[in-house]
């Protein structure tokens, strides 16, 4: 289950992801859940065309824990080993929206036992002090277990990963640092200490 803000990066995150998944031999299937964004479920039909990666879809504006309990039961079917579900991005001050974020989480457990078996935070290393805030309310509504930087290939130097990993002990898995599917590598801490050194 993939969650954050708007314009973090979650979508094209999720392809990145999809191509490592595969590079390693794994079946990969797409849940479109963010089914308010104009041109989401467009976007992620793009990725998944160039990836080959099926699209479970629903309707503009549809209810997005429908998709995702729809994508988990795809993923079942097609003897899929990795369903990813891309949900709409969301301000962690609205709480309707985080409430929906949470019934999305509740109704992936009624597809499958023990579902989401990962949420993934994805956070635009641009963000600074505002990130702390939006990690610690994402994992008060769904219990994220692992965070994404996105944008580190920018001028961002991402040092609020430090009061994140103090405060939350959230683990960072993955860092971005570019648009193509291959921009997304493991976190590596030493590097990322370097370079905010340097």
């Amino acid at each position: 289950l993939m969650v954050g803000v708007n314009g973090s990066g979650k979508t094209t995150t999720a392809a990145k992801l999809a191509m490592l998944f595969q590079k390693e031999g794994k079946e990969v299937i797409f849940g479109a859940a963010d089914t308010y964004r104009a041109a989401a479920i467009d976007q992620l039909q793009v990725w998944g065309d160039r990836l080959n990666v099926p699209v479970i879809a629903g309707q503009p504006g549809g209810d997005s824990a429908a998709v995702a309990y729809d994508s988990i039961q795809r993923g079942i079917s097609k003897k899929a080993d990795i369903v990813i579900i891309d949900t709409a991005g969301r301000s962690h001050t609205r709480f309707n929206l985080m409430e929906e974020l949470k019934k999305v989480h509740r109704v992936t457990g009624k597809a499958l036992p023990g579902a989401p078996s990962a949420t993934w935070l994805v956070l635009d290393a641009t963000t600074g002090q505002n990130a702390l805030q939006q990690a610690k309310a994402f994992k008060e509504a769904v219990k994220v277990d692992g965070i994404i930087l996105t944008k580190l290939d920018s001028s961002a130097k991402g040092g609020i990963t430090f009061a994140i990993q103090k405060e939350l002990n959230i683990p960072i898995l993955f860092a971005g640092l570019g648009e193509t599917p291959e921009d997304l590598l493991p976190f590596d801490k030493n590097a990322f200490i370097k370079g905010i050194l340097s």
